[in-house]
């Protein structure tokens, strides 16, 4: 039964009913309500309900969708015209049309062009009733043409003078917005001086030299397509009259004088529009645009006025600092002449813009669809206007009426179709269509005959609740053809209800004037045509009205004290009232000391601002009173000091009016103990589910003392009550007596319903079940419902008992299903649940990935390609792309080694990757699989690769042994990581003098075979230091240094417990391992017990001298920390008390504090000419260095500081031709094995650090966008301490750029 209450106000007028039906007084007609049911049994010529619009305007880049919507019953066929003749869409591969739709797609997209299907279109949709038709669809393919090229010559011109810049924009579709900006894409500022025109020019009233710049170039932006066009820049420069007069004083003879004054002030001129007068045309209802821009001297200011009248208030605006006037929805009354004025200090000059208002055609009276009965009469109006007066003509279903088939029961009168004695065959949809040289009106409307037995709209059975002594409206919307008749009966037995005690309206609704308790009943509305009748029951319940049995009363309180008013309401027992307080007639005020309860109004801490009138206000769904009462605040006398403390309990609990979902509990409130009650706490206890724990119920004001408990079904309830004032909380009453409310269906459905397969065959519904409290009652169940989602299957269900799992077996593997899960106990069901989708069990993927591909990128690197793996083979949800790579054997050595498999694994459906961190020289295995939630599909086909040689590791050890007089011999073990075939060793040593100066340097080669080699002819009791590193084809590899002596005679070196720890000390094997902002330093020292070390750093490059930190004890390891992040350091380790005795300097790099991109800067104009620059200076030096030289100079500098130097830095001797002298040792320093600076002070970092640069050479390592990585992995190694400088390899310009910062 539906619940209907009746409105306040005493008469129903015939449109408060949306569903009615009404006899025209002029014809006779039916208006076809609009409710769903009936639509779909009658029927009914077709309909458009959407289309697109009559200009539509298309982005080429986008498939062509032009729209054609209309409902009818039978549904509608469509068929299309294009520039006036049928459109073929069957011939046409790129056209389709909508299933169920006459909407086309036009896919342009694959092939073919926009321009090919310009043209105009217009939809019609037929049924057996008639054919509507659309407006006519002109669809164009927007348009954003480059600008025309032009040579822009700059403008020079003498400030003050007015400059017009155009801009003559390219003609696009639809028209391009118009702006200015500098090659900095930001706005050109604009005032009352400089402004933008409506065509897009940009005026300047007068210049100023501020206004000098290169830069001033006109945008259009087509927004259509999402473009910009720019014009070429244009140049100004405003020349000041000081800047003129010097430049005309130099050219004048000195007994000339010019004493023009060039920058005079002038009073306005027009720069647009020209002349005096203009004339302008608008259409009704769009903007209209006004403009006028001047020039002069000073500034001139733009007022507007309308001649013979004035501008309308709310729809004029001022525009571009008054200089555009624009008038919303414009109107024939706008018409007249409008004044523009421009006023400086030199005078004003006016135009006058006469203004005519034209107007597309616009609908007086649309036609209307008529429903009519055989036999009835009707008429079609169709009545538009506009500037010029349109024409009307008619279409009958889309063909002229003038050639459309005869219908006697039709009569066409100017504007107007009459229709007489129709029949069924006179189903038609007529078209009216009203059109002027701007523009038409299209208009569908049908006429449908119909022969129908009435029918009555309104739901049975119907409640309405009206206040005794009131109206009462009971409705009975109808419908029927011909019309039915409307009686009413009250009762199951009686006469038709007359008018002298009711009022029948012509929709159908009976009206009791003044409704008494004896009105309530039954009431049947009966509906009545020659082809049947209908009939249907209203019930009507006559409601005691609301009163105030206890109004407010007047009161006067003192300041700081409390006062409550009550209002006790008196209501029908069935409604439920709300009570609203107000004070002077206005909301309370927004403060805590106000508080409401059902019955009083409770003001705390009052103050004199609380003086007023109190106005109670009880509200029903049906009617409401009110009362009201004055309150007086007067100053407060003196009370003596009261003590505080906690409120005593609550007692006397007491339950009533206990119904099914809610009970009212009331209670007695304990002492407050001097301290206002604030609120208070009721608990509830369920004795069924949770015996012995009491929950939060809720919380009421301290002033009230009863409460209305909403209760869930099928709980034993049991209730306490606690105090709570400023001091805190009393403690709790006594429980109160038991009630058991009675059981219900489940309010609620399980949550988290999820659908998981666990085996490829089946499906696992999971949800987390309801709690005893939610059950609402015994006998808890659930029902288990699931489909597949594509198929045409129905709803399989199964009820389970109170678990919270069901597997559904023999289900196809991965398939989605639509799963849901309702409640249900001995009551009833739960509400309908909400539908979640789940898959069924995935399995392991079917198919491996094919045409897998791999690129050796370089000696580390290599990229691998593959084609994807058809989806329906994956069998379940797509985790990625699982690569197994393996190193077969080693080319070099050709042996077996213990096969160490690595997997990469690429998410989502990526079909490449790259392999990082491959050994040179090496042959590698993979395969590719691909990966769901079940594990792995088949491997691909092995890929067999090899990876190319590159440089070799330094050598594992050197060694010195056997010193003699003149020979030493060295001893080393091969490289641990060759990374390709040994082709020799490279041996360099120098000799050290007793003054630490380094000797001429000897080079040489040693087959790749050998690991011991012996030199001989050396000096004896000579310090020499020796360069030992291993090549392949690829290049040299890093090196190692090493130190020996040469004994002083034939007995050789002394015994260990002679002096061998003083004679030859030294520390070697210094290495760094470095971070962010601290290093760790670890070194080998061979020589004398219990020597304390101390490590000296410093900046590369930097005069400041060596920092020291000493090492208490004797370990071969130190920290630094607090280094600077992204700097290059040395760093040397020496013993205490061994004056002079360290180890040869090493370098290396603390990590970056932040990666950042390299940005190629090679071909940068600043860059380049930088370069030169820097390139230009070095020569000179040269040339400078190289006079010096030949005069004999030297550079007395860091005399001691070489001993341990890099040979490629030393002095080079005169005889090569070379400069020699002087070395910055501290810069040019090579790396021993270990190092992170070369030699040529470019930064590297070794393959332990984690840093991207190592993975690229110069700017070609790179991201791309999905994140992966392109570029290449290369080698990194010190260079030689060979003479010259030569590199295997063209410097990047980024690294150089580095190298020179």
């Amino acid at each position: 039964m539906q619940l209907k209450i009746m409105p306040k106000k005493k008469r129903l007028s015939a449109g408060r009913v949306p569903l009615i039906l009404f006899l025209c007084q002029m014809i006779s007609a039916l208006e076809v309500p609009l409710d769903p049911k009936l639509l779909e049994d009658l029927v009914q010529p077709p309909t458009i309900t959407q289309q697109s619009p009559k200009d539509y305007i298309i982005d080429p880049r986008e498939n062509i969708v032009i729209q054609c919507e209309a409902k009818g019953k039978p549904p509608p066929s469509f068929s299309w015209t294009r520039n006036g003749t049928h459109f073929d869409i069957e011939k046409d591969p790129l056209v389709t049309m909508k299933p169920g739709s006459g909407t086309l797609v036009i896919n342009i997209m694959s092939e073919g062009k926009a321009e090919t299907y310009e043209g105009v279109y217009q939809c019609t949709a037929r049924n057996e009733r008639g054919a509507a038709i659309s407006n006519n669809i002109v669809v164009r393919p927007s348009r954003s043409p480059l600008w025309t090229k032009e040579k822009l010559e700059p403008i020079t011109l003498q400030s003050g003078q007015s400059l017009v810049l155009p801009c003559r924009p390219p003609v696009g579709l639809p028209p391009p917005i118009i702006f200015w900006m500098d090659n900095s894409f930001q706005r050109l500022p604009q005032s009352e001086r400089v402004s933008q025109g409506l065509n897009g020019d940009l005026y300047f009233s007068n210049v100023l030299p501020e206004d000098t710049r290169e830069d001033y170039i006109c945008y259009a932006r087509f927004n259509h397509t999402q473009t910009i066009q720019q014009k070429q820049p244009i140049s100004v420069k405003v020349v000041s009259v000081d800047e003129l007069n010097d430049t005309i004083a130099a050219n004048l003879s000195d007994t000339e004088v010019y004493g023009a004054k060039l920058n005079r002030e002038r009073p306005p001129t027009f720069l647009t529009p020209e002349g005096n007068t203009s004339n302008k045309e608008e259409l009704r209802g769009n903007v209209l645009s006004l403009e006028c821009i001047a020039e002069g001297l000073p500034t001139p200011l733009i007022y507007w006025m309308k001649e013979e009248g004035t501008l309308p208030f709310n729809r004029t605006y001022y525009k571009n600092f008054q200089k555009t006037l624009q008038i919303l929805q414009v109107s024939e009354a706008d018409s007249g002449n409008y004044q523009c004025i421009a006023k400086n200090a030199l005078g004003s000059i006016h135009h006058t813009i006469s203004v005519t208002v034209k107007a597309a055609p616009y609908w007086i009276t649309a036609p209307q669809n008529l429903v009519l009965s055989p036999g009835e009469n009707g008429a079609l109006i169709c009545r538009a206007n506009g500037n010029p007066k349109p024409r009307i003509s008619w279409l009958s279903n889309g063909v002229p009426i003038e050639i459309a088939p005869d219908d006697p029961s039709r009569k066409i009168d100017g504007d107007t179709i009459i229709f007489s004695n129709v029949q069924e065959r006179s189903s038609a949809v007529y078209q009216c269509n009203a059109s002027n040289e701007y523009g038409y009106l299209l208009a569908n409307a049908f006429v449908n005959v119909l022969a129908e037995p009435p029918r009555i709209l309104t739901s049975a059975n119907t409640l309405y609740q009206v206040i005794a002594n009131r109206p009462a409206l009971l409705d009975c919307a109808f419908f029927g053809s011909p019309l039915p008749t409307i009686e009413w009966f009250k009762g199951t037995k009686g006469s038709a209800l007359r008018e002298d005690t009711y009022v029948l309206h012509d929709n159908g609704t009976l009206e009791i004037p003044v409704a008494q308790k004896d009105s309530t009943g039954t009431y049947t509305c009966v509906a009545r045509n020659k082809l049947g009748m209908a009939k249907n029951e209203a019930h009507l319940e006559i409601k005691d009205p609301t009163r105030i049995i206890k109004q407010p009363e007047f009161s006067v309180v003192q300041r700081g004290s409390t006062v409550s008013f009550e209002c006790k309401v008196k209501h029908d027992h069935t409604l439920i009232p709300t009570v609203l307080w107000l004070k002077d007639k206005g909301e309370l005020p927004n403060d805590g000391r106000f508080t409401i309860d059902k019955d009083h109004l409770v003001v705390t801490d009052v103050s004199d601002d609380d003086n007023g009138t109190y106005t109670c206000v009880a509200n029903t769904t049906l009617d409401n009173v009110s009362a009201s009462a004055v309150l007086i605040v007067v100053a407060p006398t003196p009370t003596p000091a009261p003590i505080y403390d906690v409120p005593n309990p609550p007692f006397d609990l007491e339950l009533t009016d206990q119904l099914d979902k809610s009970v009212q509990l009331s209670w007695t409130p304990g002492d407050d103990n001097n301290s206002p009650i604030t609120k208070f706490i009721i608990e509830y206890e369920d004795a069924m589910h949770e015996a012995g724990l009491w929950h939060h119920q809720t919380e009421v004001p301290g002033t009230q003392t009863t409460t209305q408990l909403k209760l869930s079904p099928y709980v034993i309830y049991s209730f306490r009550v606690m105090a709570e004032n400023s001091l805190g909380r009393s403690l709790p009453s006594e429980r109160s007596e038991q009630y058991l409310t009675k059981a219900a269906e489940p309010d609620k459905n399980p949550t988290t319903v999820e659908g998981l397969g666990s085996e490829p065959d089946n499906l696992v519904i999971t949800w987390k079940p309801l709690n005893g409290f939610e059950s609402n009652g015994p006998g808890l169940q659930y029902k288990v419902s699931w489909r597949q989602k594509d198929g045409d299957d129905e709803w399989t269900s199964v009820v389970v008992a109170n678990v919270s799992k069901y597997i559904v077996s023999g289900t196809p593997t991965f398939v989605p299903y639509l799963i849901k899960v309702q409640a249900l106990n001995d009551v009833g069901f739960a509400p309908e649940p909400a539908v979640v989708m789940g898959h069924s069990g995935e399995d392991l993927p079917m198919v491996a990935p094919g045409n897998v591909q791999v690129t050796v990128v370089n000696s580390t690197l290599a990229e691998v390609h593959w084609d994807p793996v058809p989806l329906k083979s994956i069998r379940g949800h797509l985790q990625g792309y699982r690569i197994y790579y393996w190193k077969a054997q080693s080319s070099s050595k050709r042996n077996r080694r213990h096969i160490e498999k690595k997997i990469l694994t690429f998410q989502g459906s990526k079909t490449h990757g790259m392999l990082p961190g491959l050994e040179p020289f090496s042959n590698y295995t993979l395969n590719v699989r691909v990966v769901n939630g079940k594990g792995e599909g088949p491997a691909s086909p092995d890929r067999v690769f090899g990876t190319p040689e590159g440089v070799p590791s330094a050598p594992s050890s050197l060694k010195i042994i056997n010193p003699t007089l003149d020979s030493l011999t060295l001893e080393w073990d091969p490289p641990s990581h060759p990374n390709g075939i040994l082709t020799e060793y490279i041996l360099k040593y120098q000799p050290i003098n007793s003054t630490h100066e380094l000797g001429p340097l000897v080079d040489l080669k040693i087959p790749a075979n050998k690991t011991r080699w012996t030199l001989k002819n050396l000096n004896f009791s000579t310090r020499y230091k020796f360069y030992f590193n291993a090549q392949t084809a690829a290049g040299s590899g890093s090196q190692i240094t090493e130190e020996g002596i040469t004994t002083v005679d034939e007995a050789g070196i002394l015994p260990p417990d002679v002096g061998a720890g003083k004679v030859n000390p030294r520390i070697n094997k210094l290495t760094v391992a470095a971070a962010e902002t601290y290093a760790n330093i670890s070194w080998e020292y061979e020589g004398r017990e219990h020597v304390n070390f101390y490590v000296e750093y410093g900046v590369v490059g930097s005069k400041e001298e060596w920092r020291k930190e000493i090492i208490n004890g004797s370990r071969s390891f130190f920290g630094l920390k607090g280094l600077m992040p992204g700097t290059a350091y040395k760093v040397r380790v020496g013993a205490e008390g061994d004056s002079g005795f360290v180890s040869s300097e090493d370098m290396f790099e603390t990590g970056p504090a932040m990666a950042s991109r390299q940005v190629d800067i090679a071909t940068q104009g600043w860059f380049i000419g930088l370069m030169c620059a820097v390139a230009l200076l070095i020569l000179i030096l040269l040339i400078v260095c190289f006079i010096r030289r030949n005069k004999g100079g030297k550079y007395p500098v860091k005399e001691k500081e070489d001993a341990h130097a890099d040979p490629e830095i030393q002095p080079m001797k005169e005889d090569d031709g070379t400069f020699g002298e002087y070395s910055d040792a501290e810069d040019h320093k090579p790396l021993k094995k270990g190092s992170r600076t070369p030699s040529d002070r470019t930064v590297k970092k070794e393959d332990s650090d984690d840093s991207l640069v190592d993975y690229g050479e110069g700017v070609n390592g790179q991201f791309n966008e999905d994140g992966s990585f392109i570029g290449q992995y290369s080698g990194k190694k010190e260079k030689e301490p060979a003479e010259g400088n030569e590199s295997s390899e063209a410097p990047s310009p980024v690294n150089a750029m580095n190298s020179f910062v």
